[in-house]
């Protein structure tokens, strides 16, 4: 009997997964040292290295945004996977708050209900789960953030088109090139983007993006320096 394979309800320890377990060890050595994870210094070095690149959109956003909002307008935050949860943490730091105590701001993540997601990609197609969203709630003094890590995922880009037809100002937030995205954004929109090719790295620094984004509101709304 081979001791990998435990029977019963216990644990079962195959022969792949010891072979995945060693190769793992192998690649990454700090996993069972006191090193760090090289991760950490991957990730920072590359919010260091695009920080002055990013901080002239990133406040350029922050103006519209504050814009859109005092114009009763609503921000609405789409994306996919890990940027799916990234349109939701900014659209919950928004309609919450962020670090400081304020009234309530409109925003609104197209990932957070399932019901409609799932109807339109079964009666239409996934491409659309977005898109059908902002034309149903957009409107010309609304914003759209738009959220794809390769700037190609198909319905963040059809989302955007459906933007610039509701008249909606977009702020995208990409990587790679900024892929499609970059080519059809309008020049009144913003885009920021991460010069990495890296998805997690990306996100990464997509998501520390989206607090200064925050904290930049939060002090233009509130007035603080």
């Amino acid at each position: 009997m081979d001791p990998r394979r435990i029977s019963g309800t216990g644990w079962q320890i195959l022969p792949f997964q010891v072979e995945f377990v060693n190769r793992t060890t192998r690649c990454r050595p700090w996993i069972s040292s006191t090193e760090s994870p090289p991760i950490f210094s991957e990730s920072a070095h590359l919010k260091l290295e695009v920080m002055d690149q990013l901080a002239v959109p990133i406040a350029a956003a922050a103006e519209r945004v504050m814009q859109c909002l005092m114009e009763d307008g609503k921000i609405l935050c789409c994306g996919n996977g890990g940027s799916a949860a990234d349109s939701q943490h900014f659209a919950a730091e928004l309609l919450n708050r962020f670090e400081m105590e304020r009234p309530g701001l409109a925003a609104f993540s197209l990932t957070s209900d399932p019901s409609t997601i799932t109807s339109i990609a079964n009666d239409f197609d996934y491409a659309q789960i977005f898109s059908k969203q902002v034309h149903a709630l957009g409107r010309p003094r609304d914003m759209l953030l738009a959220i794809s890590t390769s700037g190609n995922s198909r319905n963040v880009v059809e989302a955007v088109v459906a933007a610039h037809e509701q008249q909606m100002t977009v702020i995208a937030l990409t990587g790679r090139g900024g892929g499609l995205i970059s080519e059809i954004l309008s020049p009144d929109d913003i885009h920021i983007c991460v010069a990495s090719n890296s998805t997690a790295r990306t996100q990464e620094v997509h998501i520390l993006a989206l607090h200064c984004l925050c904290d930049a509101i939060d002090c233009l709304l509130l007035g603080v320096e």
